[in-house]
């Protein structure tokens, strides 16, 4: 499987298919790999990359501390996320893509948007995540892990990241739980930083990735900015309120919200949703 250095990290990357790039951002909140769309929500009723492969260039990847991607140890945020992604449009030589994001995904590929619309051909969002049940939950597993390394310590976190790699799975382990897991060298240098400094950089991680009780990503005055062409598929639970796609369809001024409610969204009605908005933009 082949992999790109991208910022001085490993990420661990699958193209597919034929035609128009395009970018997709996994769903499964911070346990984005590419594994996420054979086996989350209607994307395992898809046959995804070979029913998107035969209309576009599929381009996924596992997501810096996802998967078998690597990461480091710093206050992250949407725009590193979204940095990630055009890095790996470099690398391959890419120089437009559609984007396309599941769950969290969304937010990244605001943010995506924001940061490079020149490189964005469309977006195409897919559950985008928000609403004030998502961050109080999202800001809650942060708080689970500062908790865990203040009651225990650094090597606690390695050893439970061993037994449960992955921060949706185990909160607890944290958000390099994935990297602990398989990179034993990230992990010798893990244990040996300041606590106090590990937890302030979490703590300030939970803040700047969940600022708002509606879709993150980027500043509303931004996205409105946006003159890129935009679906919004809504999802409805207490991770994809409603409320956050709406909010979507307010501040981008190219959005096409498509009502459709959710046990209504079969698999080839996706797809095809997703086909025929790429011909026509």
């Amino acid at each position: 499987m082949p992999t790109a250095k991208i910022n001085g990290i490993e990420i661990n990357y699958e193209v597919h298919g034929s035609g128009p790039p395009l970018l997709m951002l996994a769903p499964g909140g911070f346990d984005s790999t590419i594994e996420k769309w054979s086996t989350a929500g209607v994307w395992q009723r898809m046959d995804t990359f070979e029913t998107l492969g035969k209309h576009y260039q599929c381009i996924a990847y596992d997501r810096r501390e996802a998967g078998a991607s690597g990461g480091r140890v710093e206050v992250l945020s949407w725009s590193l996320y979204a940095d990630e992604g055009k890095g790996l449009l470099d690398h391959l030589g890419i120089d437009k893509a559609f984007v396309l994001g599941g769950c969290m995904g969304c937010s990244v590929a605001l943010a995506f948007a924001n940061r490079h619309p020149e490189t964005t051909s469309a977006l195409l969002l897919h559950w985008p995540v928000g609403g004030y049940a998502w961050r109080k939950s999202a800001r809650g597993r942060f708080a689970q892990h500062v908790d865990y390394v203040r009651e225990h310590n650094l090597t606690a976190v390695v050893e439970l990241a061993r037994e449960k790699p992955g921060f949706w799975a185990e909160p607890r382990g944290g958000l390099w739980s994935a990297v602990l897991s398989h990179d034993y060298a990230f992990a010798e240098q893990f244990v040996v930083q300041d606590m106090d400094r590990y937890m302030a950089l979490c703590e300030i991680s939970a803040r700047t990735l969940f600022d708002r009780d509606t879709a993150p990503g980027a500043e509303p005055e931004e996205l409105s900015t946006l003159k890129i062409p935009s679906l919004i598929i809504p999802g409805d639970d207490p991770a994809h309120a409603q409320s956050a796609a709406h909010y979507l369809r307010e501040v981008l001024p190219e959005a096409e919200f498509w009502p459709i409610a959710v046990a209504d969204q079969d698999a080839p009605i996706i797809a095809d949703r997703l086909i025929d908005f790429g011909k026509h933009n």
